[in-house]
């Protein structure tokens, strides 16, 4: 098993954070629901900034998921100037898991 870290930096504005939203709802979550095996987590500050957890069963998973979000077109009304790529990706084994009521 293997988790990706994704962090979009703050400060972030209204628009961007809805249009962030907006591409993670109407593109991203779609997307990554095609592979199997994956969980995704998205934290969010105050000040727009976020990171996402996603955890994956091997690290090729989370790089064909990086590479098809990469590829993927915008859809209509979307705006590329609204849509700040991450600031930084980390990729990790997993070694432990505390599941509490699995």
């Amino acid at each position: 098993m293997h988790a990706q870290l994704t962090y979009f930096d703050g400060p972030r504005s209204p628009e961007e954070i809805a249009a962030a939203e907006f591409a993670g709802t109407h593109r991203i979550e779609p997307l990554i629901a095609t592979f199997d095996n994956v969980s995704s987590y998205v934290l969010q500050r105050e000040d727009g900034s976020w990171f996402t957890v996603t955890i994956a069963d091997s690290e090729q998973t989370l790089r064909e998921i990086q590479k098809a979000i990469m590829s993927m077109d915008l859809l209509p009304g979307e705006d590329v100037a609204l849509l700040r790529g991450p600031d930084r990706v980390e990729l990790f084994p997993v070694v432990a898991a505390h599941l509490q009521g699995a």
